[in-house]
């Protein structure tokens, strides 16, 4: 059940990537972020019930409500058009708390490439208090991308392998996906901060050219 949760998460981060990137209507967007937030909040509750009180059972079903209550905070602040001070400030705690989770995956369950998808995550989580808490508009192209491509490596990509059962080599999937994540991301920071509009400039007078997003 987690996984097909998955497979939708990565689907909504993959809209909320194009939606930063300016492809997809807010509002429209807002609509799959309730939808999916709904889900994420249904699934760990529906896990933690059937845990019979095992830990460990638990406690990994308990990592989804983070997920869960950011789309439902999203979709009801884009549908009300709220500021977006406070799913930045919540982001923040979860990109901490997603760091805690990468720990327990690494050291307590032996599993690494969630492990790395957790550390995935925190830095996401952590790009989105940078814009939404902090208000940095001019990372928002970057963030748009990773938020895209994020979707496809730590959700869409991994159910399917996890519901086919194709998810073996897991060491060799952790070092992939380290490796990705310092080539890709660093690679996009490059391309997106020369793809940054100038700065406004005064020619004669007149203002010219626009900063920011």
């Amino acid at each position: 059940m987690a996984n097909v949760g998955l497979l939708f998460v990565g689907a909504v981060l993959f809209l909320d990537g194009m939606m930063l990137l300016g492809k997809v209507d807010a509002r429209s967007a807002a609509i799959f972020n309730l939808f999916v937030g709904g889900l994420q909040v249904l699934t760990p509750t529906y896990l933690i019930i059937a845990a019979n009180g095992d830990p460990r059972k638990i406690l990994l079903a308990s990592g989804i409500y983070l997920f869960g209550f950011t789309y439902l905070y999203v979709g009801v602040g884009l549908l009300m058009g709220l500021d977006t001070t406070g799913v930045g400030y919540y982001s923040l705690f979860v990109s901490i708390v997603a760091l805690g989770f990468s720990f327990v995956s690494f050291r307590l369950i032996k599993d690494y490439p969630f492990g790395a998808i957790w550390l995935y995550w925190s830095f996401l989580w952590m790009l989105f208090f940078l814009l939404l808490g902090l208000k940095m508009e001019s990372l928002t192209q970057y963030v748009g991308w990773v938020t895209a491509i994020e979707g496809w490596v730590t959700g869409v990509i991994p159910a399917y392998l996890l519901l086919a059962g194709y998810w073996v080599h897991t060491d060799e999937i952790a070092i992939a996906l380290g490796a990705f994540a310092v080539v890709v991301f660093g690679g996009l920071w490059v391309f997106t901060r020369r793809q940054a509009p100038p700065r406004p400039e005064v020619a004669q007078g007149t203002p010219a050219g626009s900063g920011g997003y």
